[in-house]
């Protein structure tokens, strides 16, 4: 698979708690991902952070598991991305979606 070099980066801030259908958002939206032939999809779990609503999550020893803050980034072309917006818009509910240009240097299998 071959991106432009001049791609986009889309992030999408949710929480561990958010579910589309039975299953964890980060999960829904990175095999939708996947299922529309997107470049690549990596979800990240954050120790601590909050949002719209200023309320901690946070991974401390006392607080387990308390809605950690989870970034999903998903890189492709212009085109592909601005496809799997309407999917964004319908399946994340609450969270930041955040979109910006960026420099594709490299982008391989490792596979001849």
């Amino acid at each position: 698979m071959k991106i432009p070099e001049n791609g986009q980066l889309l992030r999408i801030f949710i929480g561990d708690s958010d579910h589309w259908h039975g299953k964890p958002l980060y999960e829904a939206l990175i095999l939708k991902a996947r299922e529309m032939g997107l470049a690549g999809a990596t979800m990240l779990r954050g120790l601590m952070g909050y949002g719209a609503t200023s309320r901690i999550h946070t991974a401390k020893l006392l607080r387990l598991s308390e809605d950690l803050p989870i970034i999903v980034e998903i890189v492709d072309s212009e085109e592909k991305i601005s496809a799997f917006l309407p999917v964004i818009d319908e399946m994340v509910q609450e969270g930041l979606v955040t979109l910006e240009a960026i420099k594709v240097i490299q982008y391989r299998s490792g596979t001849r």
